[in-house]
């Protein structure tokens, strides 16, 4: 029997029943007027969850990105980040066009960083150079196969950070795989970063949604870029709903899909016509192939498995809730017979 597995990404997952009960009994008001309940409460469940003192719930993650970048810089200011990074590639070319700012990229190893990579690209306070102030980590990093930074690679980061003046964000995208791969605690990156974004609508399974945390003056700030950006929402204690759900249900299950995208990695490592899997530590496993992607994507789709490429010879899955046991045999026997 031919099974339908959507393995493009973690974001096409559907709101369970039990979430779609929560979003349906929510408490609303306006939350431009901050008098929505449920927003409120997400907002201040996610801020002490990491630690952090407050909270903006936003429609995309790249709407928090961006805003992050937008009260931690200013125009002739220059960021660092590594050359995959999410805030750079896809978000439409946003830290120059809404913050004014330039981009110093990196090559970090699978995305991951260090602190010595950075302190040579602080730039000197001479009137050639744009003024660093920002640092970007992404966890997990989508383009390094879900590989992860911990605390104690986070650490040095942030003391030199805080040695040199600059400001520390955290794009948060697939936060929650991070922890559970690591083991770290949520609440001890309050103590590192200035900015955590965390992105409410891959992994957890929330139809929308990313909440930007920081310190309370900088969240104050971020309201008025939010509006700005036309991210005010009125009645959007539904979409709210489906976050707190999301937290309270469906992060200790993140462990399931990483356990799933191993034994995909596994088996893809055995084929013939896979050339190299990347190390697969999270729910992402990124994978090259001897025949052209887009062939063998057509082949996967022709039994009803829907993946997507990242080169010409690069494919990439990416497990999520509504990704069962039994799909994931299926796409295996599949994998086997092409």
């Amino acid at each position: 029997m031919q099974l339908t597995v959507d393995l493009r990404s973690d974001t096409v997952t559907k709101p369970t029943p039990g979430m779609l009960d929560a979003m349906m009994s929510a408490r609303v008001g306006d939350d431009v007027f901050g008098e929505d309940e449920t927003i409120n409460e997400l907002e201040q469940n996610a801020a002490a969850i990491f630690g952090m003192e407050a909270g903006i719930f936003c429609p995309s993650g790249t709407m928090t990105n961006q805003i992050a970048i937008k009260c931690f810089t200013q125009p002739l200011d220059e960021l660092i980040a590594d050359q995959t990074a999410h805030v750079y590639r896809y978000e439409g070319g946003g830290i120059a066009f809404n913050s004014g700012v330039s981009t110093r990229l990196l090559n970090g190893y699978r995305g991951i960083l260090t602190a010595e990579m950075i302190e040579p690209e602080i730039n000197a306070e001479n009137i050639h150079f744009p003024h660093t102030s920002l640092v970007v980590l992404e966890n997990t990093v989508n383009k390094g196969g879900g590989s992860c930074y911990t605390l104690n690679h986070i650490k040095p980061i942030a003391q030199l950070c805080s040695q040199k003046g600059l400001k520390l964000h955290l794009d948060g995208a697939r936060i929650f795989n991070a922890l559970a791969h690591t083991g770290d605690a949520a609440i001890d990156y309050g103590k590192y970063f200035n900015g955590v974004s965390v992105c409410l609508s891959k992994g957890l399974g929330a139809p929308v949604g990313s909440v930007l945390l920081a310190d309370k003056e900088t969240i104050k700030y971020a309201r008025r870029i939010r509006k700005v950006l036309g991210g005010g929402m009125r009645q959007a204690g539904f979409l709210a709903a489906a976050g707190i759900y999301a937290l309270d249900h469906h992060v200790e299950r993140l462990k399931i899909d990483h356990a799933h995208a191993q034994i995909l990695a596994d088996e893809l490592s055995k084929l013939e016509w896979v050339t190299g899997v990347m190390p697969t530590e999270t729910n992402i496993v990124l994978f090259d192939t001897v025949q052209p992607a887009e062939q063998v994507l057509t082949s996967l789709k022709e039994k009803g498995i829907h993946a997507m490429s990242t080169d010409k010879h690069r494919i990439r899955f990416v497990t999520h809730l509504d990704v069962h046991p039994q799909g994931v045999e299926y796409v295996v026997d599949v994998l086997r017979d092409i």
